[in-house]
């Protein structure tokens, strides 16, 4: 393997599967069996999703993270249980190192964020010193350590430079961003990319990629400032859901999605070796654009009752309107796509709702949808 080294290590690609057709999923995942895994970022909505998927298929699970808030997914479905999780700031550099260190893990997934936009509006310093301090602390820490074979580096589709165009962005367009959420993305995706051409690519047995994907829903995401976490807490009060704008279009897709793409493209990595393998777009078809009102309206028709109401906020921030991402590059290479259409990931969103909010076990639930998804066909 190491005489393709410096090949692999210029082409910023994978080669496409073999067999020319969609992977399957179920043996996308045998490939962690035994694996040893850390995920930054466990104790977070995608992360505990994450750690819960690869643990029942046989990984090894360790997480780093802030203690999960008290309302988590991770808490419902009891996950400090089934992986080792450690408490961490990713901006604590000797405290990570040691972790990594001490794990010696096969492959890292790097979700640890600030992940909401209006936050970052109210503390644009610790969203940088989060999503950049905290993902240079990470590189850093797997430049130095030998034994990590792989790592899925992920940030955002806003990462992007919004130009507000009707066409999905490619890997290739420009980054940056107007909110400072947005631009500490932008950032993360410039230190990878420095750090993958500067130490990773010269490295042998070893791959390093970046994914970006588009506005994630799903079960068990109870964060403030969230389209569906908002209906939700409205639904149960049985009080107006307010929205902010409800023409804004997002590349809304079910939070398996993403993840199902970060899962290939690991898998891709520990199995492919050494390189640096630029960066990867996860997200619905570019002809599936639902605006908020949309996703707030189909959200209240399958809870079974709810009204909506739009509030003109006097806090003006500006959020972008229009994003979209050009996923060709992962369902050409990796043969990855998306599984669920708009109805489908609006009808599982809200079951999961439904049957915590009626009593049904979170972890019983979260099982259930992770078997439905495996087994659904792509798009």
């Amino acid at each position: 393997m190491h005489g393709h080294c410096k090949r692999l290590a210029i082409a910023e690609s994978l080669a496409p599967s073999e067999s020319g057709t969609m992977e399957n999923l179920v043996d996308t995942l045998a490939e962690y069996r035994g694996r040893r895994v850390l995920i930054t970022g466990d104790t977070g909505f995608k992360g505990s999703w994450l750690s819960l998927w690869l643990q029942q298929r046989g990984a090894s699970v360790f997480g780093y993270a802030l203690p999960p808030e008290s309302n988590s997914h991770f808490n419902a479905l009891g996950l400090s249980k089934l992986i080792e999780h450690r408490d961490g700031d990713v901006r604590d550099f000797k405290s990570l190192s040691t972790c990594i260190n001490e794990i010696n893990p096969d492959i890292i997934f790097h979700l640890a964020a600030q992940a909401l936009v209006i936050e970052s509006y109210r503390d644009p310093k610790s969203t940088s010193d989060t999503n950049i301090g905290g993902s240079i602390n990470i590189l850093e820490a797997v430049r130095l350590n030998p034994n990590v074979k792989a790592l899925v580096f992920i940030t955002s589709d806003k990462c992007y430079l919004n130009k507000e165009v009707t066409r999905g962005y490619t890997e290739l367009d420009e980054l940056g961003g107007y909110d400072p959420y947005s631009a500490s993305k932008a950032a993360a995706e410039i230190v990878f990319a420095s750090y993958a051409k500067s130490f990773f690519a010269h490295r042998s047995s070893f791959g390093a990629a970046s994914a970006r994907a588009g506005n994630v829903i799903g079960g068990g995401d109870w964060s403030l400032n969230r389209i569906i976490p908002d209906c939700i807490r409205s639904l149960i009060a049985q009080s107006p859901i307010e929205i902010r704008n409800p023409n804004a279009t997002r590349p809304w897709q079910h939070v398996l999605e993403p993840l199902s793409g970060y899962i290939t493209l690991g898998a891709r990595l520990l199995n492919t070796g050494c390189g640096n393998f630029g960066s990867w777009n996860f997200g619905p078809p570019e002809t599936a654009v639902h605006t908020v009102g949309e996703v707030t309206q189909r959200a209240v028709d399958e809870w079974g009752s709810g009204s909506i109401s739009v509030s003109q906020q006097d806090e003006k921030l500006h959020e972008a309107l229009l994003l979209q991402l050009n996923c060709d590059k992962a369902r050409e290479q990796l043969g990855w796509a998306p599984r669920w259409d708009f109805q489908k990931t609006i009808h599982e969103t809200i079951k999961w709702y439904k049957d915590f909010n009626d009593g049904v076990d979170a972890l019983a639930s979260s099982t259930e949808q992770l078997a439905t998804y495996e087994l659904s066909h792509h798009d």
